[in-house]
């Protein structure tokens, strides 16, 4: 799956950077910890656009899951090119989330993925 795809570009990304030094290394580690969470994420949102027509609620629930998981992450990083990353995954949350609050079933998770993408070139070197 692409978000595998995106996580395992970050993880190879975190190998190549380790010994450069302390801010490398701090990039790296909240690169590794961004790109499991936002896989996981992705994922998840995923499923629950597959299976919207039996349960409507996943999508919401997928959603609130990423919010808070962004919202962690936003916290726990210093890095702005990685803030910005993760301010554009929330931008694009925010816009599927209004699709589905607009009666839209299958959103486009489009801008997420493309966001998750996004943060997967900042974490590589």
């Amino acid at each position: 799956m692409r978000s595998r795809r995106i996580a395992l570009a970050v993880v190879t990304a975190v190998a190549l950077t380790g010994a450069v030094g302390c801010g490398a290394v701090d990039k790296a580690l909240d690169c590794v910890k961004t790109a499991d969470a936002i896989a996981t994420s992705v994922d998840g949102l995923s499923r629950a656009v597959t299976t919207a027509s039996e349960d409507p609620t996943q999508l919401v629930e997928a959603l609130d899951d990423i919010d808070r998981e962004l919202g962690n992450l936003k916290d726990t990083t210093d890095n702005a090119d990685l803030s910005q990353a993760v301010d554009d995954l929330s931008q694009g949350v925010d816009n599927v989330r209004t699709s589905v609050e607009n009666g839209d079933a299958t959103p486009d998770i489009t801008p997420v993925t493309n966001a998750a993408a996004e943060l997967g070139k900042v974490c590589t070197p």
